[in-house]
């Protein structure tokens, strides 16, 4: 049995996504990092494949799947109950269950001195918990699994669960190829949450950074994911870690164990208490501080508590921070968002969970079933929504639900949607059924009859609305994409262009090692794929500019892909190791077909689009690269730049001889320059406190290369997110002339209004 197949959590680490999936990768991760993570093990998405392969079922799915229309709910229920059955009914190999087996044996003894366990059985796609992907909930989880008969029908419950027809439609809406996307079964030891819920590191309605938001409920946690009871919540200034708000909600039911499975009972007189003790909640706060300290971004975590214990179970990027959201991108820190609508027509009063202002006709819908009857610009009301309602949310301008809490499901992906949304809004199912129209302001909790704002109030909100989309700033403000299914998307915002379009999601998705598609002799397919996908970034963007970054894999990401074994060797440092301008260099004919593909695309008449070097160290590498370049008639022109990135300390000293070598712009790559110029591994917890983007060299560093690049008339840009974060940065970088900031999709509007301030002061 191959050892790629089972994977124990000390194994593997934030990195192995593409093996593990992003909850088996973060689990790793924290674990590693020492933080209270319940340890376990880990089925591998090769093991999925490796299934489909031995039982010959790529084929079969195939064939279920051409042709599916998943806007069509017939068929995709008919698909979606075609494919579980074909996996459910196939055995899995009989070494692969012998190992999953033997795995479960020695964790018995380590962990139940020889007693059998229970255990969580946890599903992990590859495409699931990613910065870009985050509708999680799309696969199942089974709780309390004991004995190696039911893990092993747990495993394969889980496999097949990546066929839920939420799943599938997901998938398709995202573009993602549903053969490509694996599934890891996380063995984890059961934890008999008597407290659980859901932790913010940053607010994730306020956008507000300083503030740790808690929610909690007694017993298992699905029911404070799913929204069937409303959680208490708490909020804790994470500078100092105080407490600043508990609001305490009554919770009629909890989902515990009993015997060998999950029951539902009801809470009497203690659904009324204090979810967590102030001790408790001090506690989770520290260890949410240090997650997010550990992952250098915001983090949704979710805890669990069993005898006093306080465990993490699962941590994942908050990809909605900074978001302007509504339907007219309204922001929370807008004084507008606070108007007071008419007293005489509010309904409901509730919980705040996703911010903006939207109006429209009240849909009740009693379960998933009904989302037929959601059209778009509708209002959803429901009692809580599951990731089956995701169709129909997709259309609603508005989220109303009677249950849940901020971390909820509904307020989760009416964030990632940019709508609106309140939630706890107690008998609203019945409240808005006979009414014609509502305005739900998100921002305030607060359900209205019809439109209760002024004509005045109105013009304001609308101004508020459009103002991101309506200003100009002399410095550009570019977007970092990486995932060509958010082009059209991100196309109709007011960005200038896009300042790093990353290859490596592309690459990922072919899925197939460079050198191994050069053996098998299918380079034009490879070029053909990566021209598709590039084709579809600069199709929505028109004239604007597209900086296309050229791949920079690591050797141990390039391990990741089809073959990637076979050509990558082992390094101690991968960072600093054999990657971006020293690898086209040394591999002239893997780069080529990257300069074909571009030139293919900008020969289809995309010449918006531009190449960007990746790590140069020294000046000679931009001199080779440039004759390679020009060996495949992608001479610099007007039409045609070629960038690199600063993210050496060497380029950032020597940038002058780096310009003198011919280049036509420079974006500044932070993350890198400044765990390189400081000497921190930023994931590193014992010395990420050090890792500053603000700190003197860095900052040194970044005046001299915008100073260089102003002084020979050529573009400077900063890739990152240190503008956004830190004001000061932004207004010094502005100050000093940087001609561009590259940020991602959900700051562009916040990035823009603080340039367009800047600006203003400077003149």
């Amino acid at each position: 049995m191959s050892n790629k197949h089972i994977l124990w959590y000390k194994e593997v680490g934030k990195d192995d996504v593409e093996r593990v999936g992003g909850k088996g990768a973060n689990l790793g991760e924290m674990l590693n990092a020492k933080l209270p993570v319940p340890d376990g093990f880990i089925v591998t998405a090769d093991a999925y494949f490796y299934f489909l392969e031995k039982q010959h079922l790529q084929e079969k799915i195939h064939e279920i799947l051409k042709g599916l229309d998943h806007e069509n709910s017939k068929q995709l229920e008919t698909a979606g109950e075609k494919l579980r059955d074909l996996i459910k009914k196939q055995p899995i190999p009989e070494e692969l269950k012998k190992a999953i087996g033997k795995h479960y044996e020695i964790f018995s003894k380590k962990y139940a001195n020889g007693h059998i366990p229970f255990v969580a059985v946890r599903s992990s796609a590859t495409a699931e918990d990613l910065p870009s992907a985050s509708f999680a909930g799309q696969q199942e989880t089974y709780l309390n699994v004991q004995g190696k008969k039911d893990l092993i029908d747990a495993v394969k419950k889980c496999w097949a669960s990546l066929f839920t027809n939420r799943a599938i439609y997901y998938r398709a809406e995202q573009g993602f190829d549903h053969h490509k996307v694996g599934l890891a079964a996380v063995i984890q030891l059961m934890v008999q949450s008597e407290k659980s819920g859901v932790a913010f590191s940053s607010d994730p309605v306020t956008n507000d950074d300083s503030t740790i938001t808690i929610e909690a409920i007694f017993g298992l946690g699905e029911y404070i994911v799913g929204g069937q009871v409303t959680p208490d919540h708490y909020e804790v200034d994470k500078h100092n870690v105080t407490i600043k708000k508990k609001e305490i909600r009554y919770q009629n039911k909890a989902l515990i164990k009993k015997g060998t499975r999950n029951v539902e009972v009801k809470l009497l007189k203690i659904g009324n208490k204090q979810k967590l003790t102030d001790k408790e909640i001090l506690q989770i706060a520290k260890l949410v501080k240090n997650i997010e300290k550990h992952y250098k971004k915001p983090q949704d975590v979710e805890w669990a508590i069993e005898n006093g214990e306080v465990f993490i179970v699962q941590s994942r990027p908050i990809t909605t921070i900074g978001q302007g959201v509504g339907n007219g991108k309204l922001n929370i820190e807008h004084p507008a968002l606070k108007l007071e609508g008419s007293k005489e027509d509010l309904l409901i009063s509730c919980d705040p969970a996703s911010p903006g202002v939207a109006t429209g006709v009240p849909k009740v819908l009693k379960s998933p079933k009904e989302n037929y009857k959601v059209k778009p610009g509708d209002i959803l009301v429901a009692a809580y929504t599951s990731p089956d309602y995701v169709p129909a949310m997709k259309k609603a301008a508005a989220i109303v639900t009677e249950m849940g809490g901020r971390t909820s499901h509904a307020a989760i992906v009416s964030r990632e949607l940019g709508i609106p949304a309140v939630v706890g809004a107690a008998q609203a199912t019945s409240l808005l059924k006979k009414e014609k129209m509502i305005t739900v302001n998100g921002s305030r909790g607060e359900v209205f009859k019809g439109i209760p704002y002024t004509q005045k109030q109105r013009a304001t909100l609308e101004q508020v609305a459009s103002r991101g989309a309506k200003l100009k700033t002399k410095t550009k403000i570019y977007t970092n994409l990486a995932q060509p299914e958010s082009a059209d998307r991100v196309a109709r915002m007011n960005v200038d262009g896009i300042g790093l379009l990353r290859a490596e999601f592309i690459v990922a998705h072919i899925n197939i090692h460079p050198r191994l598609a050069i053996e098998q002799g299918k380079q034009k397919e490879y070029i053909n794929a990566l021209a598709k996908k590039i084709t579809m970034f600069a199709k929505p963007f028109g004239k604007r500019p597209i900086v296309y970054r050229a791949t920079d894999f690591r050797t141990n990401e390039y391990r990741h892909l089809k073959g990637g074994e076979k050509y990558e060797f082992h390094e101690e440092n991968p960072m600093i190791g054999y990657r971006g301008a020293s690898r086209y260099i040394r591999d002239t004919e893997v780069f080529s077909m990257e300069l074909e593909a571009l030139k293919k695309v900008r020969k289809a008449g995309h010449t918006n689009v531009w190449l960007m070097i990746p790590f140069v160290r020294i000046p000679e590498e931009i001199r080779q690269i440039k004759e390679v370049i020009k060996e495949h008639g992608l001479d610099r022109d007007k039409n045609f730049k070629l960038w690199m990135m600063v993210e050496v300390p060497s380029s950032a000293i020597m940038v002058e001889e780096f310009i003198k070598e011919g280049i036509d712009g420079i974006s500044i790559g932070t993350n890198d320059l400044t765990m390189l110029l400081l000497g921190v591994d930023r994931d590193n917890q014992e010395i990420a406190y050090i890792y500053d983007e603000r700190r003197s060299v860095v900052m040194w560093a970044l005046k001299r290369v915008i100073e260089a690049g102003k002084k020979h008339g050529i573009t400077v840009s900063i890739c990152g997110q240190a503008p956004s974060d830190y004001p000061e940065l932004a207004e010094k970088l502005v100050e000093w002339g940087i001609t561009s900031l590259s940020v991602t999709p959900d700051v562009v509007d916040r990035t823009r209004e603080m340039v367009y301030e800047l600006e203003k002061k400077l003149t």
